[in-house]
């Protein structure tokens, strides 16, 4: 980390303000959220990242509350995003989430502020609502100290973009040890266009939506053998950190076991060592051999869904099944969704879904899989 570049003196954990922790009632547990803020700060850390959309903008709220009502301004960074394909169907409206985003977190300002999951099927809407532009002039206002975009798409239109908008900031990509040559995500070549760019980059899913802390038995089995007093987290977490030109690593804590596990190694990171990195080479080759359905669970495909299908619920059955070989759970979990009315064989193949999921998934295929097994 020796290299002077956008971001090298940022501390290496952001909390990431998606995956809060839930009370019974489905809201926000506001104070345990507190707590973990609280343990974050003690820790010298500073980067919180919310968005617009998480949670209906509860998690903006929840930012407010846990953290900028009880901290002096100067103390922390808050990074938020728009999203001009959810939440928005004008230029206007896109606009008015940046405003509604200052109200809803009391900031005054944004330390970073994104244009929101630049997918295929979308990221030109920021182009034709202004948006760029638009950023730019809330920087000059002092509303937005830095900027940059949020990416879920090919290294082909990463580097268009970035041609095109050459004074953006950093990139935030989705980089873990699982995505990093997987040619749906193309972690490691997205990472290599940003850099080529000069760009500095903010890691979004260290841990695959939680997948890689609690990973396939194969693959514990590679990271116990090497380290049996770490966790898998840990793995995961330190091997996007060690990468060149990383501002910082985002990680959806959704309760204070895994702030305190994260702290634990991210307090005073330390780079993966050689050898370090030959046992993630190991848990790669691993991985390769088991095949599942890379859902993080974002949701964004449900918004959208026509017949309200759960998605990423049938697909955590199913991979209770790939994963971890349990068979009646899978099954049990499938029909209590269906139960509930809510089947993989209701999906109509509109697509809405397939045009909205960061990892590319082929939804319509995996939900008729789903179906003809359960």
């Amino acid at each position: 980390m020796a290299e002077r570049y956008f971001g090298a003196d940022v501390p290496k954990l952001g909390f990431g303000l998606m995956r809060l922790p839930k009370l019974s009632s489905g809201k926000i547990d506001i104070e345990q959220t507190k707590e973990m803020v609280d343990l974050f700060m003690d820790a010298g850390l500073t980067y919180f990242d919310t968005a617009y959309v998480y949670d209906g903008g509860e998690s903006e709220k929840a930012a407010k509350a846990a953290l900028v009502d009880r901290y002096p301004r100067d103390r922390f960074t808050l990074a938020t995003k728009m999203c001009a394909w959810s939440g928005a169907h004008d230029a206007e409206s896109a606009k008015q989430q940046f405003f509604t985003s200052l109200e809803r977190t009391g900031a005054g300002y944004f330390d970073y502020y994104l244009l929101h999951a630049l997918q295929a099927a979308h990221y030109k809407k920021y182009d034709a609502y202004g948006l760029w532009d638009f950023v730019k002039e809330q920087k000059e206002k002092g509303l937005i100290r830095h900027w940059g975009f949020s990416f879920h798409a090919t290294p082909k239109i990463l580097d268009e973009i970035l041609t095109d908008h050459p004074d953006a900031e950093f990139v935030q990509l989705q980089i873990n040890y699982a995505d990093w040559e997987d040619p749906a995500v193309a972690s490691r070549a997205c990472y290599e266009v940003a850099r080529k760019h000069g760009k500095s980059i903010i890691v979004m899913e260290p841990v695959k939506g939680g997948r890689l802390a609690a990973p396939p038995k194969e693959v514990q089995a590679v990271l116990k053998e090497a380290d049996p007093k770490a966790s898998a987290a840990s793995w995961a977490i330190r091997y996007a950190a060690s990468l060149e030109g990383i501002v910082t690593v985002l990680s959806g804590m959704s309760d204070v076991a895994q702030m305190k596990d994260n702290l634990s190694y991210m307090r005073d990171f330390r780079p993966l060592s050689d050898g370090e990195q030959a046992v993630i080479r190991k848990a790669q080759e691993a991985l390769g051999r088991i095949g599942s359905i890379p859902c993080t669970e974002c949701h964004y495909c449900t918004a959208g869904c026509p017949k309200q299908i759960p998605i990423p619920e049938i697909f955590a059955a199913r991979n209770k099944q790939l994963l971890w070989g349990q068979i009646e759970e899978g099954r049990a979990a499938y029909e209590k969704l269906a139960a509930a009315g809510a089947a993989a064989a209701d999906c109509i193949a509109c697509g809405q879904c397939e045009s909205a999921c960061p990892q590319q998934i082929p939804v319509i295929e995996r939900l008729a899989d789903c179906a003809r097994v359960f």
